[in-house]
């Protein structure tokens, strides 16, 4: 009986590149990475609500780091509830790879501690509770004030 001819292989093998390109099937979204969006979601709906120092909760207003605390809880996710705690946690990431729901970490001019945080929601945007008799609000990262005290950006695994 002859042996069965087979394809060559560098033919056989583009053959299997180009019909993986045809494929309309997505890879679902890690858990990670839905855990982000929800991130990201919580924190949108909480938009205007009032600052209050050591606020962290929608009921009694929030501080920075307590909006990014609630956020992250709703998503099942656990952060630590102050900035520098935050800030110690989070894995460092450049500017030009921030996903939504990573961590921006700002500082203010007189001190070298961070003093500030707010969550990435992409395209340069980012969501915070500013400070006393301001609300939750979105600001972008190339506005001057922001620009001038952003100090690094990080991303909490889980």
């Amino acid at each position: 009986m002859p042996a069965p001819q087979f394809l060559n292989a560098p033919l056989l093998l583009g053959l299997l590149l180009l019909g993986s390109g045809c494929s309309t099937l997505r890879t679902p979204p890690t858990p990670d990475t839905a855990k982000k969006a929800t991130v990201v979601t919580t924190a949108r709906q909480l938009l205007g609500i009032p600052y209050h120092y050591g606020g962290s909760t929608p009921e009694s207003g929030f501080d920075c780091s307590g909006l990014v605390h609630y956020s992250y809880r709703q998503a099942g996710l656990a952060v630590p509830r102050t900035s520098k705690l935050q800030y110690r946690q989070a894995k460092p990431v450049s500017r030009r790879h921030l996903q939504p729901g990573d961590l921006i970490f700002f500082r203010n001019r007189y001190g070298s501690f961070v003093s500030h945080v707010g969550i990435y929601l992409g395209k340069g945007e980012f969501i915070h509770a500013p400070s006393g008799g301001k609300k939750v609000a979105i600001n972008r990262l190339d506005e001057a004030y922001w620009k001038k005290h952003f100090y690094s950006a990080g991303r909490i695994h889980q």
